[in-house]
């Protein structure tokens, strides 16, 4: 596909809604190209998020034409597929900043801009938060304003999403739902609702007449709020009894249009026309595909997800050598669990839609019967889990960290009451990178350090993750939390014989008379050149370095040790600094007496933006340079 500045005659033009608005619909289809080649243009140099947005470019333009945004709510729900949306509501000159620091978000904010109505880092939350500004929009007596949330098939299969449809369908509103279904999530969706979705066939014919009929029926004063939930339910029981089929939504009492073609613009302009004014809520399944528009992601939505830089021409990712770079963190684990999956036969896998990013692919493709894919589904994924454990089996329950805060009440009451023997990997924990304040996995430590039962571990290396995961499948382990970042490990040699390591030891990594720097994870390699620097350049100094591996339980031998014989500790942990291991630290320090004067060093008490690792890790003070300015200024130089 070529790209140049020729291919954007329409959209040059648009800034703003109220601009694509004054487009005859027969343009559409055009924009639409142009919007798919701009999105193409910049994610080739500036990766992202591509094959979701590419797949709901139609969607969108026909939702900002039909409808008078910002004052009336699109809510989208995932922000990978408002990549268009973006560009259409002032940001195109700006969309290439897009995940860079100081740039634009990643995911649509109302911090960012008034047609962003709402957060939508993670999934499943569109038509809770859609219904409730339908309700406040009849409250505030903005009986003209219309909500619309557009979710996709994936999301759909998320807890909240049917809570969200349960109140929905009892509560007075008239928004409506669009379910974009591509049959995929990141990786293919999966479950029983994506089966009912594909076997939906809900003929053109028979909507058009049904829609006729009401628009008549409400034009006679027929269809009061009453009679209109009467029809339906009989008009459901008709329908279902001649197809043979319970149609889920029908059977909450929501009027459900479709399949249509969602990439049908000017159809779609119709259709959203036709529902815009209907009362009650409503729901119109689109069919689309993931990657639309460009050959490459079509046939590869799952890499062509989010992938790095490309060439537009030739659909060549450009992928840089890594046969000389240690491996990351996830492919550790992928691997590590399918050898421990060998041989322990009680060990299976549990994934929330996650099995590609987290690298459990590799125990599906080995084990198919072992290594299950809940779908969009945290707190059920903890909870199967624990059902699992329960009955004698051993799962490894892999959430990212900060979906993981979905899940916080089914770990406490459905696995730590009972102290089960489940082994939860929270991997992207720490900062992530250019995802940014939804996806940061910066709550997990302080968040899970008050839970009894739970064994809360993070490794420094990937010899140490093995380790751990080792030990987390021994007998009487109860239950065991590994948390580790994204990204590139630090070892090239990372394949280590399998060891156990005592629950609650850490491990001197370096002797020292001065200052004791006390880390947890991953962080203390930055400890380590930092430590480097210092001793370098002030020969007179001595650091010593403590990697203590747990933060529940800490090892007290330790900490007696450096409370002992030092008068400045530095703890340092790549998560909030409030309530976090430099609290525990503290905490014991108070409990046992010692008086050290003790500097804590973590995330502050804030969100975090987005940008490189790097870039964040040295704006919120935790990367090698800030550690040095700490180190030299407890040691009075």
């Amino acid at each position: 596909m070529k790209v140049d500045s020729n291919d954007f005659n329409l959209l040059s033009n648009i800034k703003y809604p109220e601009d694509l608005r004054k487009l005859k619909v027969e343009q559409l289809p055009q924009l639409c190209d142009e919007l798919r080649k701009d999105i193409l243009k910049e994610l080739s140099v500036n990766p992202g998020h591509l094959a979701s947005s590419m797949g709901t470019i139609e969607i969108t333009v026909a939702l900002h034409y039909v409808y008078n945004t910002p004052e009336d709510r699109l809510v989208w729900d995932v922000g990978h597929q408002a990549y268009g949306h973006k560009i259409l509501t002032g940001r195109k000159d700006r969309f290439c900043t897009n995940r860079k620091l100081h740039g634009i978000r990643p995911f649509p904010s109302p911090m960012e801009s008034e047609y962003d109505s709402f957060v939508c880092g993670h999934s499943s939350n569109s038509i809770s938060a859609a219904l409730g500004m339908a309700v406040a929009a009849k409250k505030a007596g903005h009986s003209q304003r219309h909500v619309v949330a557009i979710i996709g098939d994936g999301a759909m299969s998320g807890g909240l999403a049917f809570e969200g449809l349960n109140n929905a369908s009892t509560t007075p509103n008239d928004m409506l739902i669009i379910l974009n279904d591509n049959n995929m999530s990141i990786d293919r969706s999966v479950g029983g609702l994506k089966q009912s979705l594909l076997r939906l066939n809900t003929t053109k014919t028979y909507n058009r007449l049904r829609f006729k009929i009401s628009k008549w029926l409400n034009a006679r004063g027929c269809l009061n709020d009453d009679r209109r939930k009467g029809i339906i339910r009989l008009n459901n029981a008709v329908k279902s009894a001649i197809s043979h089929q319970q149609n889920i939504f029908e059977g909450l009492n929501i009027r459900y249009f479709g399949p249509f073609d969602g990439h049908n613009v000017i159809d779609l302009v119709r259709l959203l026309t036709q529902l815009k004014d209907m009362n009650g809520p409503k729901l119109l399944h689109l069919h689309t595909i993931k990657g639309h528009g460009y050959a490459p992601a079509e046939k590869a939505a799952t890499i062509w997800h989010a992938p790095g830089k490309f060439d537009i021409d030739t659909g060549e990712r450009i992928v840089s050598d890594e046969s000389n770079v240690p491996p990351k963190y996830q492919t550790v684990f992928g691997e590590t669990l399918l050898e421990l999956a060998k041989q322990n036969p009680r060990i299976v896998g549990v994934t929330p839609a996650m099995p590609s990013g987290c690298s459990m692919n590799i125990m599906m493709e080995a084990m198919p019967d072992r290594a299950f894919d809940v779908g969009i589904a945290e707190g059920h994924a903890v909870t199967f889990s624990a059902g699992m454990a329960k009955d004698g089996l051993l799962p490894f329950c892999n959430i990212y960290s900060s979906f993981s805060q979905r899940a916080y009440d089914n770990v406490i009451h459905d696995v730590a009451i009972l102290n089960l023997p489940v082994v939860i990997c929270l991997d992207r924990a720490g900062l992530v990178g250019e995802d940014g304040a939804t996806h940061h996995g910066a709550f997990d430590l302080a968040a899970l350090r008050p839970i009894p039962n739970l064994t809360i571990s993070s490794p420094m290396n990937e010899h140490e993750l093995r380790c751990l995961m080792f030990t987390g499948q021994l007998e009487g382990k109860g239950t065991f939390v590994i948390r580790y970042p994204r990204g590139h490990g630090v070892l090239l040699d990372w394949r280590c014989p399998f060891k156990e390591i005592k629950v609650g030891t850490g491990r001197k990594l370096k002797d020292g008379k001065d200052i004791a720097v006390l880390s947890l994870g991953p962080i203390g390699n930055n400890v380590v050149e930092a430590i480097k620097q210092v001793e370098a350049d002030h020969e007179e100094l001595q650091i010593a370095h403590y990697d203590m591996r747990f933060l529940k339980p800490l090892d007290e031998e330790l900490l007696r040790e450096a409370a002992s014989n030092f008068s400045h500790i530095i703890t340092i942990e790549d998560g909030v600094r409030a309530g976090g291991f430099g609290s525990a630290v503290l905490e014991w320090i108070n409990d046992h007496d010692f008086h050290v004067e003790t500097v804590r060093m973590g995330l502050p008490d804030e969100f975090v933006e987005h940008g490189k690792v790097s870039e964040l890790q040295h704006i919120v003070g935790i990367d090698t340079e800030a550690i040095v300015a700490t180190i030299m200024r407890e040691a009075g130089l």
